[in-house]
């Protein structure tokens, strides 16, 4: 064994580490930024407002897809939330509320890592109803 082949391996883990980090914490970057939603979203005003069967969809959508990041109660604290970075979405907060339907609706919608997008797999009732449900988690919130 000559003296190159001795030293590829540990050079190639090595330069296999950092390219690992630099990806890692791009990501990490990436998902500490705002979640800006685009203008035409943000008036957008939700048209099962109000809808009492709309809330009882929401709801069991919500169980369905959302209890497992951000809790029955909406706090962010499902049993997967430990091992997501960044941590979901508190949708009981005081935030919530400064947030539009449009806005909640795209961030459905579109997902954002580690959040999955839903466009593809919810119709456009459903984000809506949703949008309902999400609403009432927060109606508690104190400001």
């Amino acid at each position: 064994m000559n003296r190159q082949s001795l030293y590829r391996k540990p050079v190639q883990l090595i330069i296999g580490v950092l390219l690992i980090s630099i990806i890692s914490s791009q990501q990490l970057l990436a998902q500490s930024k705002t979640w800006t939603v685009p203008k035409e979203y943000t008036n957008l005003t939700n048209p099962m407002s109000g809808d009492q069967a709309a809330l009882k969809e929401g709801k069991v959508l919500y169980t369905a897809n959302c209890t497992p990041c951000h809790g029955d109660k909406g706090k962010g604290d499902g049993p997967a939330a430990a091992a997501l970075k960044p941590k979901p979405a508190d949708h009981s907060s005081s935030a919530m509320l400064q947030e539009t339907d449009g806005n909640i609706f795209y961030k459905i919608s579109e997902g954002r890592t580690p959040m999955p997008q839903y466009k593809s797999t919810l119709t456009e009732k459903q984000r809506w109803e949703l949008v309902a449900y999400i609403r009432t988690l927060s109606n508690g919130a104190k400001q």
